[in-house]
This record gives C-alpha cells, structure tokens and sequence, in this order.
C-alpha cells in the first residue's frame, strides 16, 4: 500500500476524484473532497481498502504506473509524446500531469511509459546502436508493418506480437530537441511457468513471458538505436526494422561507441563551465589507481565531505615516498561531484554525482535527462568522454 499512499498524498485533490469517478467501484459519501488536501488521505485509503479485490488491484496497478512517470523522467518521457504542453503546463504537479493523460489518452500514456524504458537503457548494457540512410519515412501500418511483425515472429518463433509506432522528441547537447520515430515490440516469449497459490495452495501455471524491446530512428541523422535484453537479438531486430519499417537495406554499420579517458585528471584541472548552466564547483571526491606493474591491486583515495584538500593533494600524500607518484598508476575509476547554485528562495545547490569507470562505464545514465545533457556536455568539454 506504500506505492498508493504515495499516490493519494502527492496527487491533488481535484485530480484524484476525476480518477476515482471512472470507477465502478462505490466510495463513501464523506470523503472531504473540497476540504484541505491533507484530510482526504486517510478515508480515501480506507475506501480503496474496503474495495473487492478486482477492484482494489486495479487502483494499486494504476497508482503505480501513475507514480512511476511522475518523476523528471517520467515527465520528460511525458512531454516528448503529448502534444499538451500548455495544459500540462499549468498542473500542479507530476503526478497531476501524468494521471491526465493516463484518464484522457491511454495511447499517449503508453507510448511515455515506451520512451522512458528506451531513454533509461540508452547506452547501458541492453542498448546497440547502427548507421542508416538519413530522411527516410517510417511505415506506420497495412502491409509494411504486418510485414515486420510477421518478420519478428518467424524470426524469434513468437506467436504473438505486437508493433506500436509514434512519435517522439529527444533533448539534444545544442539547438532544437531532436524529432524521433520509435517502435515498441512486444512478442511472445519461451513458455515456463510460475508458481502462484490456487484455492490456498501452492501450485504451478503456464506461463508466457511478453518480451519488450525499442527502435528508435532519427530522420535528421539516420541513426537507428535499439534497447533489447539479450545483445544477440539486436542486430536481427534492426535489419528487420530497415528492411521492412524503412524500405532500405541494413548495412551493419555501427554508431560510434562512447567511450572515457581520465588520463588528464593526473594533473590538477579546474573544470571550466558556463555561467549560464549555474554551477558552482566541480570537485573529484574520489579516485581508484592502478599499478601498472600489477592489476592485482587498487588504491583508492578520497575527498571526505569538510576536507578542503584536492583529490592531487590526497594523493600525494597517500602515495609519498613513492618514485613516480601518481604516474606510475593508471586511473580506472574517478567520482565527480558537480555542485550547482542554490535557486531563489531555496537554502542550498543541489549536487550531481557522476561516477567514471574505464573505459565505458558512468551512471550519467541512471540520471534525468537534464542532468544526463549537462554531464554529457561538460565530460565531452573536459575531454573526459569521446566517440572512437
């Protein structure tokens, strides 16, 4: 009940009752709908307690999708398919953006909940990403898609599955958000079974897993990106996508792979910014070596929270009486801390942690997409970060 008591409070109280009149289920006359926001907590959470189990479920499931895509990421993922921006706009908060397009328009609500599992793996351990012609039209039905979708299932022997195309922006480093297409594709996974309780008793159940992956392609550039678990399933859903989404062959090229060099945080580096971004220092707190002679071994150093000594001054000291110093190590991993000025009203800067591991490893990833575009801008700045 966590998720959906977190749901009733954040939610406004307006919002809250254009969600619970869409359901059959009855509620109380005495739920204080025109009183103060915080008095309709608790006898709406008794409510929904009170409901039969089809019915309280559903609320549980709702809350919980709402709430996920309340979030920065859930928002950006919002913003870049409705087209609403002004309605939205004027909301009180996000969980009243995201529970109205969850009430008004299902498909849109679909399609952010699609973009924000693409964006969050973009990069990470489940993303590829290939060259393909640029200013190309993506089929969105009849025959082009019923061809992919047949595709897809012969190709993986899924027996169902389901193609949804539209329409999306993504934020960009410089200039204008960039216009996408992204296809979601659900198919029909191996069978197995899962254990469930059946009249009170412990009991085994078929089970066919769906199994979700995302495409997504930019007109501008031709650039064809896919989030899929298994890396083996990638490559075979892009040419798929090409051949059939596309009209063009897959040539196989791949983008470009990202990738870090902390070589030039040897030497003490002030980590130049632009005033407009608002921040007020970038400091390493932490930084893990390696011998050269050896890679059985790792030191790390740190800046505790109240030291006012450098990260080169902390290890100068770890490694004195040492004959090269900090350049008989190769760094291998390095935590950046990037504080930015506190906004009007507000007593303190927030903090973005950045964690570098070599050669492709930062949790810039794990960030909203605001903070993913000022790291990204700033580790590619300070030659941190390059495409090779």
């Amino acid at each position: 009940m966590l998720t959906l008591a977190s749901f009733i409070r954040s939610t406004p109280p307006t919002s809250l009752r254009s969600y619970f009149s869409t359901l059959a289920a009855p509620l109380p006359a005495e739920i204080p709908w025109d009183g103060p926001a915080g008095a309709i907590a608790a006898p709406l959470l008794r409510a929904v307690d009170a409901m039969d189990e089809a019915d309280r479920l559903r609320v549980m499931n709702d809350a919980e999708r709402v709430g996920a895509m309340a979030d920065e990421p859930g928002q950006a993922a919002i913003y870049s398919v409705c087209p609403h921006h002004e309605l939205l706009d004027g909301m009180e908060n996000g969980h009243a953006r995201a529970l109205w397009v969850f009430l008004h328009d299902q498909t849109t609500f679909r399609h952010a909940e699609e973009v924000r599992f693409a964006d969050e793996k973009r990069f990470g351990r489940m993303w590829d990403g290939f060259a393909g012609r640029p200013h190309l039209t993506v089929a969105r039905g009849g025959a082009a898609v019923e061809a992919f979708r047949q595709a897809v299932a012969e190709r993986f022997g899924s027996a169902n599955v389901e193609v949804e195309i539209c329409d999306r922006s993504r934020p960009m480093l410089e200039g204008p958000d960039a216009a996408l297409v992204q296809a979601a594709v659900y198919r029909e996974g191996r069978a197995g079974d899962v254990l469930e309780f059946v009249d009170g008793r412990l009991s085994r159940r078929p089970h066919k897993p769906v199994v979700e992956a995302a495409l997504t392609y930019e007109p501008a550039t031709g650039a064809i990106e896919v989030v899929a678990a298994a890396r083996e399933t990638r490559e075979d859903l892009v040419r798929l996508f090409a051949e059939h989404l596309l009209g063009t062959a897959f040539q196989g090229e791949r983008l470009p792979i990202r990738q870090f060099s902390l070589d030039r945080l040897r030497q003490p580096f002030d980590f130049p910014t632009d005033p407009e971004d608002g921040i007020e220092s970038v400091r390493i707190t932490m930084m893990k070596l390696m011998p050269y002679e050896t890679q059985g071994r790792r030191i790390t150093v740190e800046c505790m929270r109240g030291d006012d000594s450098t990260i080169w001054q902390a290890a100068a000291d770890c490694l004195r009486g040492q004959e090269h110093g900090i350049e008989g190590y190769a760094i291998t991993v390095v935590r950046l801390t990037i504080k930015f000025r506190a906004a009007p009203g507000t007593r303190g800067g927030r903090t973005l942690p950045v964690t570098i591991t070599m050669p492709k490893g930062c949790d810039l990833k794990d960030r909203t997409e605001r903070e993913r575009i000022i790291g990204e801008k700033y580790l590619r700045r300070w030659r941190l970060l390059r495409d090779v």
